[in-house]
């Protein structure tokens, strides 16, 4: 695995972590973000968190790492609806602006792409798979 690419599926996963510890500490903020339209509240931002934590604390572990990113891009699609309702509802959110929410939206597909990259089995270098074979 190139030294890029591991380097930076531990920042992502960390800030997966530290991002799901955030929904214990910060529960009524991840409540008041939830579309109204979903049931039990409170309990899904605990699961939303229990995942994060799990999902990002499975990536570091390299032989996790693929099943992990697949969680974690389900969960992102899972928490999508949230974004959405942030966004056509700005007055709701006078702690950021209509624009920072509609990026904030956005922002779902990159991370989306940047956990799909670690599904991806690593790479083997051309010369490497041909210098390895025996003649």
């Amino acid at each position: 695995m190139n030294r890029l690419k591991y380097i930076s599926r531990w920042l992502y996963g960390l800030s997966f972590v530290a991002g799901g510890a955030n929904h214990f500490v910060n529960t009524p903020f991840y409540v008041s973000i939830m579309p109204p339209y979903l049931p039990w509240p409170v309990a899904l931002v605990y699961l939303s968190g229990v995942a994060e934590i799990g999902l990002g604390g499975l990536l570091l572990f390299e032989g996790w790492s693929r099943l992990a990113a697949w969680g974690l891009i389900a969960l992102l699609i899972a928490v999508f609806p949230a974004n959405v309702h942030m966004a056509l509802h700005p007055e709701l959110y006078q702690w950021a602006s209509p624009l920072g929410l509609w990026l904030r939206l956005s922002l779902q597909g990159l991370l989306i792409a940047w956990a799909y990259w670690y599904t991806r089995p690593p790479s083997v270098r051309a010369g490497a798979e041909r210098g390895s074979r025996s003649h």
